[in-house]
């Protein structure tokens, strides 16, 4: 049962009175966060804003009953938001039946890959996107997303949706019909939110806007002077839905599909794992994926749209002391209960309100002291961020990620087919064997050549591998023996071990022997299997670099020094 009810985990130890308190201060908190925050995650998805509080209802109980973090906060998010309108916009209209349609179908289809990848383990296809694409893919994707609500703060029906080149262009040729009091109202929200999320934490920067403003838009009746206003919010519960199983609608919305169900579980299992890690409680990817699975399948069918934890809500769901999933409970019944009773008091919000939700809201995703950081330390995974960010500003979301993927694959093969081997020299004072090029008082000989290979030997490097062999036998004079220090080898493929083979063949018609030392434990099973035991003999089997030096003859004192 624990397998798939992860809560009956925590439920046992659960403590009515010091719990429940923590709980319903935080579920209470999110939920006012949260109101605002899906409406406008939905106008962002093309989506009408009332569809952002059916997707906080639910899903947020589906999650918290199959899910393994305490603490996450399911819900609407900016990237996946923006995921859906790029995949779903060119197939059907923004806001239309069709496009609503589509949505569902796409948020059960992302449902039914999480939650099959769950059940086959396989969260760890995650740990195959670098965290320097996401953080390209997630720092461009906030510009864009940015970008995007740029119409709604300054009240022009901007054309350019996703490339932000051309919705820079378009402002700046139509910046004589920027709407001024949305401008003002835009630009002010923005301001509030900031200062509040910098100065007065404790109280929700988003409550204070959208009531702040909503009040005045209603007092002045804003709208019939051009400011673009919520208007009817429908209310009552969630009405069930069922998304249009269409063949040709499926293949279209796959790869969309697949890019929301992964980011959607990077983006949340990063986030429960940083929670989890404080308090002290396992978290399991694989039940994470059930969870998420679980949740979008529910919000499919209640007129909801894709979900996933989300960072900052999550951050202060922790913060404001919510101790277990009944915290999100309370969440999703504070929004229920807004959905029956108080929709009519969002009629008067300001469109330019929501976007500026949006706006603060992913501008702490633009991570520029990453790519700092990671060029100071690792050159190539800098470039990795650098060509994510570039491509997905330029050409686009989903050509971005992929872009990333790819890159960061090859750059990852381009290491392994180079793997770092070093030449080892004896060093008397510490009785040990170092890298010369690192110690250049470590002393060699010319007639035994000692390499440590580190890393994986498989067919993309063995030629590499032997190359830089050569490279090294070739300033010899008078070779007799080659060591290859194997402690650093964790694997080696077929093809590998045949190369290699044919390699030590061609050296022992040279009379050139070669010895494999402090090899591990499943290599050497490898190579009992392969015969090179029974064909080599010793030479394969040596436990220490200095017993495959006394096997060679003249091994002992070869340095001038005494028995090591």
């Amino acid at each position: 049962m624990n397998r798939w009810f992860p809560f009956l985990d925590w439920i046992k130890q659960y403590d009515l009175k010091e719990d429940f308190k923590g709980d319903i201060t935080a579920g209470l908190i999110v939920a006012i966060m949260l109101i605002p925050q899906g409406m406008a995650y939905a106008m962002l998805a093309g989506l009408p804003p009332v569809m952002g509080l059916y997707a906080s209802t639910v899903p947020l109980i589906l999650y918290a009953l199959f899910g393994t973090s305490r603490q996450l906060s399911v819900g609407p998010v900016a990237m996946v938001s923006l995921l859906i309108f790029t995949g779903v916009s060119s197939l059907a209209e923004p806001g239309t039946e069709e496009y609503i349609s589509l949505v569902l179908l796409l948020a059960f289809m992302v449902g039914i890959i999480q939650l099959l990848m769950g059940v086959f383990k396989l969260g760890a296809i995650s740990k195959f996107i670098s965290h320097a694409v996401i953080s390209g893919f997630t720092s461009a994707a906030a510009i864009i997303i940015g970008m995007s609500q740029v119409k709604h703060l300054i009240g022009v029906d901007i054309e350019a949706s996703e490339n932000i080149f051309l919705i820079l262009a378009e402002v700046a040729v139509r910046i004589n019909e920027i709407h001024l009091p949305t401008l003002i109202i835009g630009l002010s929200s923005v301001l509030i939110l900031i200062f509040f999320k910098k100065k007065v934490k404790k109280i929700p920067g988003a409550l204070v806007v959208v009531v702040s403003m909503i009040s005045l838009a209603g007092a002045f009746q804003l709208n019939e002077i051009g400011v673009n206003i919520v208007e009817v919010v429908p209310d009552g519960l969630p009405a069930l839905s069922l998304p249009a199983f269409d063949l040709t609608a499926i293949n279209s919305l796959l790869p969309i599909a697949f890019t929301i169900a992964i980011i959607g579980f990077v983006e949340s299992y990063a986030m429960a794992k940083v929670i989890a890690s404080k308090e002290k409680y396992p978290i399991n990817a694989n039940k994470e994926l059930n969870g998420l699975g679980i949740a979008n399948i529910g919000t499919s069918f209640l007129s909801g749209f894709p979900v996933t934890g989300g960072f900052s809500r999550s951050a202060v769901n922790y913060d404001a002391g919510a101790r277990s999933g009944i915290a999100s409970i309370i969440t999703a019944v504070f929004i229920l209960l807004t959905l029956l009773f108080f929709t009519s008091w969002f009629y008067y919000l300001p469109q330019a309100v929501l976007a500026a939700i949006i706006i603060v809201a992913v501008y702490g995703l633009i991570d520029v002291k990453e790519a700092f950081h990671l060029w100071h330390i690792k050159r190539m995974d800098a470039v990795s961020l650098l060509v994510t960010f570039a491509t997905t500003l330029a050409i686009g979301i989903e050509a971005g990620i992929a872009t990333g993927v790819v890159f960061s694959i090859l750059v990852f093969v381009y290491r392994s087919a180079k793997p770092h081997m070093a030449e080892l020299g004896y060093i008397n004072k510490t009785k040990t064997f170092r890298n010369v090029s690192r110690y250049p008082e470590a002393e060699t000989r010319d007639d035994v050549l000692m390499v440590r290979i580190d890393a994986s030997i498989y067919f993309a490097n063995i030629s590499y591998i032997e190359e830089r062999l050569n490279e090294l036998m070739y300033k010899k004079t008078g070779l007799q023996a080659v060591i290859l220090d194997f402690s650093g080898v964790n694997d080696i493929d077929a093809v590998a071990m045949d190369d290699l083979s044919s390699w030590i063949d061609r050296l022992k018609d040279d009379h050139i022997y070669v010895y494999l030392a402090q090899t591990k434990g499943p290599v050497r099973d490898i190579l009992k299997k392969a015969g090179w035991i029974k064909k080599y003999g010793e030479e394969m089997e040596q436990p220490t670099i200095e017993s495959a030096l006394h096997q060679i003859k003249n091994g002992r004192d070869h340095f001038g020094h005494t028995k090591y």
